[in-house]
C-alpha cells in the first residue's frame, strides 16, 4: 500500500458506492454516503492528509459528542458513478472541530469542491446514531431506490403502516428490521425541516423513507448498512408487483400478525409492539 486508497476503510467505502452504483440507486449526481471513522482507520490515513488542511467551516448544526471525529464524506455534486475512478476529486475526509460545530477538508475534493449538501443532515443524523447505539452505529447511507420511492406516492405518509406492508410482503424484513422503517413527508432536500424531521426518526428507526425522494439509512459498518437499504428496497419491490398485479387492492396471501411474531421468537428479535398492534382503516395489511 503506497497510498490512501488501499487502506481498509477507504477500499470499504468505495466498494459500497460501487454495489449502490450497480443496484441503479444513484443517477447522476443522486445520493450520499458518511462514514464516521475509527482511530485505528484516523491512524491507517493519517500519514496521507493534506501537508496544510483546509479552511474551518461552520456548520449551521453542531454536535457535542463528535468534535474531533474524521468523516469521510462524498462530495456536493460529485457522481457516486465516479468514487471509484477518481475517489480523490469525488470524496473527501473532514475532521470535525473541537466545539462539534465546523469541518476542515484533510484528504480529497482536489479539484475543489465541498461536502454534500445533506452533510448537515448526515451530521445531526450521525450525532443521535452515536447515541442511541453507545457509539455502534458509523454509516449514514442515502439513494434513491426507485421501489421505496414509488410506494411512497401511494402509500399514506405513516412509519406503521409501511413497515407493515414491508414485513408482511418478504419473511426476512422482520428480522432485519425489527423496529421497523420511519416515514418523512416530502421536504426540500438539504434543508433544516428534513434533517429535523429525519433526526426524530432516528432517535427510533434504523432507517427513514424521504417521501418521493428515496431512502436513509444508518448501520455499525458497510455492509449491514447496504444491506439495510437493500432489504428494504426489495421488499418495496415485492409489495408494488403484488398491488399492481391486484389493480391497486390488497394482496390474497400476506404474513400474518401471528406469524410475524412467530418469525421474531424463531430468530430470537424483538419486533416493534406499536407497528404490530397499528390499526388503520387506511391501512390495507391491518
Amino acid at each position: 500500500m503506497n497510498n490512501i486508497l488501499g487502506t481498509k476503510c477507504m477500499d470499504a467505502y468505495i466498494r459500497l458506492c460501487n454495489r449502490g452504483v450497480e443496484q441503479g440507486w444513484h443517477e447522476r449526481n443522486g445520493g450520499n454516503l458518511t462514514y464516521r471513522m475509527t482511530e485505528e482507520d484516523v491512524l491507517e490515513c493519517k500519514g496521507y492528509f493534506n501537508a496544510v488542511p483546509g479552511e474551518w467551516v461552520k456548520m449551521n448544526v453542531s454536535a457535542e459528542n463528535l468534535a474531533n471525529e474524521y468523516f469521510i464524506v462524498t462530495g456536493s455534486g460529485k457522481f457516486l458513478s465516479n468514487v471509484s475512478l477518481e475517489p480523490q476529486n469525488a470524496i473527501a475526509i473532514v475532521e470535525i472541530n473541537d466545539a462539534g460545530d465546523s469541518y476542515r477538508i484533510v484528504w480529497g475534493l482536489t479539484d475543489g469542491g465541498k461536502p454534500t449538501s445533506e452533510f448537515p443532515t448526515h451530521f445531526m443524523n450521525q450525532s443521535i446514531r452515536k447515541r442511541v447505539t453507545n457509539g455502534e452505529n458509523r454509516v449514514i447511507y442515502h439513494a434513491h431506490t426507485p421501489n421505496v420511492i414509488a410506494l411512497s406516492s401511494v402509500l399514506p405518509v405513516s412509519s406503521e403502516i409501511f413497515t407493515r406492508m414491508l414485513w408482511k410482503s418478504a419473511t426476512e424484513c422482520c428480522v432485519v428490521f425489527p423496529g421497523g422503517v420511519g416515514v418523512v413527508p416530502w421536504m426540500i432536500p438539504g434543508g433544516s425541516d428534513i434533517a429535523l424531521a429525519t433526526c426524530a426518526m432516528m432517535e427510533k428507526y434504523d432507517a427513514a423513507v424521504w417521501t418521493n425522494h428515496g431512502l436513509f439509512v444508518s448501520g455499525p459498518d458497510f455492509d449491514i448498512a447496504f444491506g439495510l437499504m437493500h432489504t428494504i428496497e426489495k421488499a418495496a419491490e415485492v409489495a408494488a408487483i403484488a398491488l399492481a398485479a391486484r389493480g391497486g387492492k390488497a394482496p390474497l396471501n400476506v404474513i400474518s400478525d401471528d406469524s410475524l411474531r412467530q418469525i421474531g421468537e424463531a430468530f430470537g428479535v424483538k419486533l416493534n409492539e406499536d407497528v404490530l398492534n397499528f390499526k388503520s382503516e387506511d391501512c390495507m395489511y391491518c
